[in-house]
């Protein structure tokens, strides 16, 4: 008996070890060993690199030293560009089964992950180590009762399905890229940048393509005031999403303070329900817009901006929560009318990505937070950037409705005009470079004026890389990190890369290279913000980067 119980062990590890071998070859064949091809470029340039993918009009090649590069279709040859086209297509032949998901939808599952040829690999390698453990479990306990050999293999069964779900988990957030186009319509206003583990979002919480204010019947008044969500205060989405065991609401209990999401345009997006327990919409507490000023006079909506829909050319995000989930429109990512929706205002797409959307009606945009969060003691989901106000908050002025809400022509301020009993008030109010905010109450009786010293007016500074289109840009990794940086050159060869430099946001130098580098040693920089500006042949390209 302990003869065949030993060989039965020794079966059962090698049985065990061979699967493991063969998954983790053909994942590695897939890594490492892709088959290199010799491309040309029109500037007549060589490379020897492995096709990965393509998106839109960039093709993505691993070279032999393991970096990737992302150069525009246009740039190779003809021929290349056959062949480029060729793989493309047969990619697509292969995956005709989702042939309705845009290129974010399935990239954005391979992206997270790799590739699907290393989640089947996985797959495969949890299935045979499964396979083994049961063989030698029937093999090993022959004499059990049939319902102690059922329990086993059930138990491990069950062990197998928990840990493949708990992996699948881990693999439903989209790819930064794919944030990033989002917001990119809105630009210069937002910036963005991500690391590892959080997609940073830069705005003042303004919007620049609509007005604010106009509309509000029950007013708080409070105004807008341009915030400073930059820096080491910017928003943060997760770029790694796990499913919440248990969605929590988003009702009068829960995320009363604080922001739900961020919307493409940098403007944060409240529960529907005010710290009160109202909804702000119903009690017509919010513009036309669907927003309003908080008590920081911080701007911020309460339903979904589905104007946003309208306002870019293709079907993109129109916000994104903070648990990690895009949300939509009206319509389906693949521009198919909206899905049916499940209980958390939202539904998971073809490629296993959930996704929220946005309605004119209740809930408006979020049932429930399908993603894991964290709330505080205050009932806010954390970690959130804070508004900072220039004066105390005030009451409801009942009665009042405001009626316009324009610029003040000095790019400094805003003139707010609303009718009480028949009679009309201006609320002049303008801040200056130092932070002296000034507010002119103006009525057929006279002006009030107050005064109060706040916080420095900034701005969002958006890399120049950001503001050109997608064929050229530089990316640091991790942003924000410190100890040893990555810099990542898109579109040209290190050859056409004349000198690197680095200024802090006084201007000084406190980097130069007159030749191309792949990383920066940061430890002993002082925390803050800084700029990287990389000389090449076409101009210049910058990148702003946080040291914490």
């Amino acid at each position: 008996m302990k003869t065949r119980n030993r060989i039965n062990t020794i079966a059962f590890v090698l049985f065990f070890f061979v699967a493991l071998i063969i998954n983790v070859s053909g994942h590695n064949l897939r890594d490492g060993h892709l088959p290199h091809r010799k491309f040309e470029l029109k500037n007549h340039h060589h490379l020897h690199a492995s096709f990965l993918m393509m998106r839109r009009d960039s093709v993505f090649l691993e070279t032999e030293n393991g970096s990737v590069r992302t150069i525009p279709l246009s740039d190779f040859s003809k021929e290349d560009q056959r062949f480029l086209l060729g793989r493309m297509a047969e990619i697509a032949q292969l995956n005709q089964p989702r042939a309705k998901a845009t290129w974010h939808q399935t990239n954005a599952f391979q992206d997270r992950s790799g590739s699907d040829g290393g989640n089947w690999s996985l797959f495969f390698l949890y299935l045979s180590i499964l396979a083994a453990v049961t063989i030698y479990l029937i093999r090993q306990y022959a004499q059990l009762p049939g319902i102690l050999k059922l329990l086993s293999v059930a138990s491990v069964t069950l062990f197998t399905a928990f840990t493949l779900f708990s992996f699948r988990k881990q693999l439903l957030g989209p790819d930064p890229l794919f944030i990033d186009a989002a917001f990119k319509p809105f630009k210069p206003e937002v910036a963005t940048r991500w690391d590892a583990n959080w997609f940073y979002v830069e705005s003042k919480g303004i919007p620049t393509t609509h007005s604010m204010m106009t509309g509000i019947t029950s007013w708080q008044q409070q105004v807008p005031i341009p915030q400073c969500y930059i820096g080491n205060n910017a928003w943060q989405i997760p770029l790694n999403p796990v499913l919440a065991t248990e969605p929590v609401p988003v009702n009068p209990q829960h995320f009363l303070r604080g922001a739900v999401a961020i919307a493409a345009n940098g403007v944060p997006i409240f529960n529907p329900y005010t710290n009160t327990g109202v909804d702000a919409l119903l009690d017509g507490q919010l513009d036309q817009w669907g927003g309003h000023s908080g008590r920081a006079d911080d701007y911020h909506y309460h339903v979904a901006p589905l104007f946003l829909d309208s306002q870019t050319v293709e079907i993109l995000p129109i916000a994104f929560a903070l648990d990690g989930f895009a949300i939509y429109a009206g319509r389906e990512p693949d521009g198919a009318p909206m899905l049916p929706l499940d209980a958390n205002h939202g539904h998971f797409d073809a490629s296993g990505i959930y996704h929220y959307h946005g309605t004119p009606e209740a809930p408006y945009m979020i049932g429930k937070m399908v993603g894991r969060v964290t709330e505080d003691a205050t009932m806010q989901i954390i970690p959130q950037p804070r508004a900072t106000p220039v004066r105390p908050s005030l009451t409801p002025l009942n009665g009042a409705t405001i009626t316009d809400f324009q610029p003040n022509g000095k790019g400094n301020g805003y003139i707010l005009t609303y009718t009480r009993n028949g009679q009309n008030t201006k609320v002049d109010y303008s801040w200056t470079k130092s932070g002296t905010y000034t507010f002119n109450f103006i009525s057929s009786s006279g002006t009030i004026q107050e005064v109060y010293n706040g916080f420095l007016p900034c701005e969002v500074t958006t890399q120049v890389g950001d503001l050109g289109d997608d064929l050229y840009s530089v990316q640091v990794f991790p942003n924000p990190g410190r100890g040893k940086i990555s810099i990542a050159i898109k579109g040209m060869d290190l050859e056409s890369v004349h000198g690197i430099f680095v200024f802090d946001l006084n201007g000084r130098l406190v980097f130069q290279k007159n030749q191309p580098v792949l990383s920066l040693e940061t430890d002993e920089w002082p925390q803050g913000s800084y700029f990287v500006k990389v000389i090449h042949d076409r101009g210049e390209l910058n990148q702003k980067i946080i040291i914490p």
